[in-house]
Formats: structure tokens, sequence, C-alpha cells
């Protein structure tokens, strides 16, 4: 379950001065154990230093396209970002665990509309998104509101454009310029009449079905807020985020003493013994126990676990919803026991 695989690089696109792509070959004995839904992300790892690097990339390619690629958009004093856009090269391997995340698309039949709200790299997995909407539901229209600070900027620039003109009875783009000028584009930021235009004005006879938000967590949340003010339900947004301004919440149980922990992973288990003031994936991972993680920051699913004895309560997640929570489901990363023993199964998902 928590297994990586080394691939090739078969190619890398720049994209913007500050993004590239990675394409990874897949090998036929592979296809199965990588093939994805469209929004999902892998998990890279790598050594630098010395030191273990692991990071969550959307897959930006369409599921069946024979296309397996990430976009990577370099980041100050990012240390993998940095090797993937000044250092990396085609034939170079890089170890990839197979793909997971629920931010998904599930195509079906009959007609549907669909909108996503993003902004830079958020375009990511919408790009996907896109890709699979235009190719497997033939009769759905989609979308897309994208910020950015310029047209040079724009990660998929041109790609979207080719869409654009391949589909332009179905894929609407709204494009969104906080630095430059642009004709047939808004000046700004994305913000609440960017969301009522397309909602009330240029597409109000398109009663939409399903919202897609990717970007910067302050983004997100208030185009949610928007969204809701207009009478759009929780179920229909999904979002991914990419970083975790949240405060940690006080937890609420006992935090004093210690907590004797057992986790089940790939039909292994360990048991240690933990201060409950810690974070569990912190203290498996103290342990030189194999546990799956990617963020560490309570933004992805990677290191979910279920409870199957014992208590305890995140510091942070914005993941998991209630009914998840209520199964017993925790984010190993911002989970604090609370009880003098906790069993956690990884393999129970």
């Amino acid at each position: 379950m928590n297994k990586f695989y080394p691939l090739k690089i078969k190619e890398i696109i720049r994209e913007t001065s500050q993004a590239v792509s990675l394409s990874f070959e897949i090998p036929e004995n592979l296809k199965e154990e990588f093939d994805f839904s469209a929004g999902q992300y892998v998990t890279i790892k790598m050594e630098a230093d010395g030191e273990e690097i692991r990071r969550a990339y959307s897959i930006c390619s369409a599921p069946g396209s024979d296309e397996f690629k990430v976009t990577v958009k370099e980041v100050e004093g990012g240390r993998f970002s940095v090797i993937a856009n000044n250092k990396l090269v085609a034939g170079d391997i890089l170890e990839v665990h197979p793909p997971e995340g629920k931010f998904v698309l599930n195509p079906g039949e009959g007609r549907k509309n669909y909108a996503a709200f993003a902004a830079g790299s958020g375009i990511t997995p919408i790009l996907s998104i896109i890709k699979t909407v235009l190719r497997d539901e033939p009769h759905s229209k989609f979308v897309l509101t994208y910020g950015n600070k310029s047209i040079d900027d724009t990660i998929f620039f041109r790609e979207l454009l080719e869409l654009q003109s391949e589909f332009p009875h179905r894929l609407f783009i709204e494009f969104v310029y906080s630095r430059t000028k642009e004709e047939n584009a808004h000046f700004g930021r994305i913000e609440t009449s960017t969301v009522n235009y397309v909602l009330k004005n240029k597409f109000k006879d398109h009663p939409f079905d399903k919202f897609y938000l990717c970007g910067p967590e302050a983004m997100i949340n208030h185009v949610s807020e928007v969204l809701k003010r207009n009478g759009v339900k929780d179920e229909e947004i999904l979002f991914e985020l990419f970083t975790n301004s949240e405060e940690e919440k006080e937890i609420e149980g006992d935090t004093e003493g210690q907590t004797e922990v057992t986790v089940l992973v790939d039909e292994e288990e360990f048991t240690f013994s933990m201060d409950r003031k810690s974070v569990v994936l912190d203290e498996a991972l103290e342990h030189d126990i194999d546990v799956p993680y990617s963020c560490q920051g309570g933004i992805c699913s990677s290191c979910m676990a279920r409870i199957t004895e014992g208590k305890a309560e995140m510091s942070k997640n914005q993941i998991l919803t209630e009914d998840e929570i209520e199964e017993g489901f925790v984010l190993t990363c911002q989970a604090h026991p609370t009880t003098p023993t906790l069993k956690l199964d990884f393999d129970d998902l």
C-alpha cells in the first residue's frame, strides 16, 4: 500500500519561466497500479543532501490518455520544486507513489454543467478534470475561471486556448489577471464580483451541477462563501488545498501521559509508546515504521487511517468529512492520542 515505484522521466516540458511538467514513462507491468481518476495526485520521493523529501503533485493529464504528467511550480526556498525546475533532466528516475486523493471527477452519462475556479498552479488537477469531461461526457459543458498575475505566468495557457478552440460550445474560459490588463480578460483577482459574474450574468442560464476549486486557501474560502450565499450546497463544492494556514485547534481530550499505539500497515502490526502531546505520524516515523504520508500538513489524505480502538483528536482537518470522522478515520499527521491505548489500521480505507 505504501510502495513507491521508480519511474523514468520521459520528458520535461517548460510551461512558464517558473513551472515545468514532468512526463513519466509507465511500464506495462505498472499500468494498472498507476491507473487514476481525473483530479488525483501522486507523491514523489527523493533524496536531497542526505534527507528524504516527499511532495504531492496533482496529475494534469487525463486518465486513459497515454500521458502521465505532473506540473511543478518553483517556490522560493522549495527544495523539490527548485530541483525539478533547474536540475532534473529526461531519463532521471524518481520514486513515485501510485495515485490517490478525493478531489475527483467521476464521469457519467447525461448533460451536466461544471464550473471551476482556479488560481496559479491550482489549474493542474482542473486540467485533468476538464479534459475528462470534454472526452467522456459529450453533452456536458465546463466553465473555467482562472486567475494569474499575467499571461506569461499562466500555466497551460496555449493548451487551454487550443481546447477552447476545439470545443467552442462546451468549454468557456474566463481569464483573470492581477498585474496586466488584457483583451477579453478580467483585471484583478477572483473575488465576489467575479463569482457573481459567472453565476448571475454570463452563465446565468447554466445551472451548475458541481464546482471545483483549487488554488490559494484564501481564494478557496472566499469563493466557497460566495457560492453558498448563492444557494450552492456544500456537497456540490469540491476543493483541493496546496497549503493550509488553519490554526491548530485545542485538543479537548486527555493529552497528559503516554499512549500505547498499535498500527497495522501493509498487513504488518507494530506497537510503540508515545507522548500524547506528539502526533501519531511523527512518532511512527521516529520508530522507523513505513507508514504512508505526503504533505504532513493536513491537506492531503495520504496518511489517513481508521481508528479501531481508542480515541485520537486532530489539531487540523480540512480534508475528512464528518461522515468519515464518524467512521473512525483520522489524518495521522494531525492526530493526538487521548486514551491509554490506540489502534490504527492504514490498510482499511
